[in-house]
């Protein structure tokens, strides 16, 4: 009797019901297009600049300029005291008056005694004489032709004026200073400032590594643009107007191991300042078949390795090393690792276990502006 109620108790226990498989939100990999950039620091130098130096010796009359401000090529900045180098003027024009009067005479003696010669009345020698003396005399008046431009010249040096435009910034001297010729303090210093350079060094392992990618045909280069360089603010903010990559150098600083590329930035409202520090945004070239993953797809091995787990065309859990070149925005783009077409675990990481069954729902994306 008692088997009996026990073997009807088992015929009426039911089996556990089978769980569901988890549900994990995937994104199917597509190769996209990306304009692929890079930040690199940098800092801003004059496009021009100065240092004013007097070229003759002399006192200090009047400083013609305002410290910081603007000043035109031509423009006078310091005035030297011009008396000693117009008397030094006055004295070579005068000389050179006195051999230019004394040329006729010499020359008239000269054709007498040439006439004298041609009849045999005078000795050969003294026609050389004559001749010898009428070419000294035009040598002479050569001579005090550049003396008298010599002094003009340092007459003019006593003004001393601005080689080329931009901003002055503060003056050395003062009137009543005395200064001296090529002397090594500078006076004041000119500086041009629209437009701007911006200088970059670019390490050689990133310059190898983008000709490698270029070779390779991973990077294609963009013509449409490709120079134009895009700058950060020290405060973070965008800089309004885009520069341009004017040269990358051909030598390698051996103590940085890295070249200088040069770009070049208007600066209309003064708003970059030489020696400030910004970043600058290169574009390298275009991927055409870039693959990109949410970062938050992208977990790592107990070695530090980036991974991501993908379902399999059988709807099971699969592990896959990547290889990552960059973030870009809150997504990663990857080397290698991943195909297109398959699916990429973004939602339910600790659900998914390599080599379970999953239940997929596809991520909705929106299209993500073009970098």
């Amino acid at each position: 009797m008692f088997g009996a109620l026990l073997l009807a108790g088992c015929e009426r226990r039911v089996a556990p019901p089978v769980a569901p498989p988890p549900e994990v939100v995937t994104l199917t990999v597509a190769p996209e297009k990306v304009v692929l950039t890079t930040e690199l620091p940098g800092r801003t130098s004059p496009f021009l600049i100065a240092e004013i130096r007097p070229q003759v010796n002399g006192l200090i009359q009047k400083r013609l300029f305002t410290e910081g401000s603007d000043v035109t090529a031509g423009q006078a900045l310091y005035q030297i005291d011009p008396a000693p180098f117009l008397a030094v003027f006055d004295n070579a024009r005068a000389m050179l008056t006195r051999a230019e009067a004394n040329l006729p005479a010499v020359r008239s003696r000269t054709k007498r005694a040439l006439e004298l010669l041609a009849a045999k009345a005078v000795s050969q020698q003294e026609g050389d004489d004559a001749t010898a003396a009428l070419k000294q005399a035009e040598a002479e008046i050569q001579g005090w032709k550049a003396t008298v431009e010599t002094a003009r010249i340092n007459l003019g040096y006593t003004k001393i004026t601005a080689p080329i435009a931009g901003r002055i910034g503060k003056s050395s001297v003062t009137d009543g200073a005395i200064v001296t010729a090529y002397q090594p303090v500078v006076l004041a210093t000119i500086q041009q400032l629209d437009p701007i350079y911006v200088d970059v060094p670019q390490s050689t392992a990133d310059l190898l590594r983008l000709q490698r990618r270029l070779a390779d045909g991973r990077l294609t280069r963009d013509g449409n643009g490709q120079n134009v360089v895009q700058l950060i603010l020290e405060d973070g903010t965008k800089y309004p107007l885009d520069g341009t990559l004017q040269f990358r150098d051909i030598s390698v600083d051996p103590s940085t191991a890295t070249v200088t590329l040069r770009m070049v930035f208007p600066n209309p409202n003064g708003v970059l300042l030489p020696g400030m520090f910004v970043r600058t945004v290169v574009k390298e070239g275009v991927n055409d078949k870039a693959i990109l993953i949410p970062q938050q797809a992208v977990m790592r091995d107990p070695k530090g390795n980036p991974m991501a787990l993908i379902v399999n065309a059988a709807g099971t859990v699969e592990p896959r090393m990547l290889t990552l070149d960059r973030a870009i925005g809150d997504k990663w783009l990857v080397n290698s690792g991943l195909a297109p077409g398959e699916r990429v675990i973004v939602e339910g990481l600790l659900k998914a276990r390599p080599g379970t069954p999953v239940k997929t729902v596809p991520l909705e994306t929106t299209p993500a502006p073009a970098r």
